[in-house]
């Protein structure tokens, strides 16, 4: 299958190239989802160039990255389940990321297909495309966790978002109102 290859640390268009490789296998807890959409975010720069270089130390890869495909948000339509896998079947539109543990890794979502955790998907909206899904995991998950979950914001309260034209900052919008 076609895939994004990243196997050496630095700037995208010195460092990324198209390839071929194996298509994945999903484990018993995963579906193998076709990719339609992915999208880039900070973190997947961060984990393209190596930079800030603690993020190897932390389990990117120290010389060169241990996963080789790059992009964790991804949206894209269940191609098949493993066997413990109760809430998809083939044909589901899902979103969600493909990271496996670890924020500051490759999570394989710039390929054809990816095999991701059962739990680390929702179902795709109708009324939302492919493209507008692929946005929502990152972000989404950052600023609910930082109003809902840290910020424990409740109704009648004021919340100033710092940076609200950027992929968090529009979620936190859209949570505090």
């Amino acid at each position: 299958m076609k895939a994004v290859i990243h196997d050496k640390y630095g700037a995208p268009g010195d460092v990324l190239r198209l390839g071929e490789i194996e298509k994945p296998v999903p484990g018993d807890d995963e579906v193998l989802v076709r990719v339609r959409a992915a999208s880039v975010h900070p973190d997947v720069w961060h984990v393209v160039t190596g930079i800030p270089y603690i993020l190897r130390l932390m389990g990117g890869g120290l010389s060169k990255p241990k996963s080789q495909v790059p992009g964790t948000d991804m949206a894209g339509v269940v191609e098949s389940a493993g066997k413990s896998v109760s809430e998809y079947r083939p044909g589901d539109e899902v979103f969600g990321e493909s990271l496996k543990g670890f924020q500051w890794a490759n999570g394989g979502a710039f390929a054809e297909y990816v095999a991701v955790s059962q739990n680390a998907l929702a179902g795709k909206p109708k009324g939302v495309t492919f493209e507008q899904a692929a946005a929502i995991p990152t972000s989404g998950i950052i600023a609910h966790h930082n109003l809902r979950g840290l910020g424990k914001v409740q109704a009648g309260q004021r919340v100033l978002v710092n940076g609200a034209g950027g992929g968090v900052g529009t979620f936190a919008v859209q949570i505090a109102v």
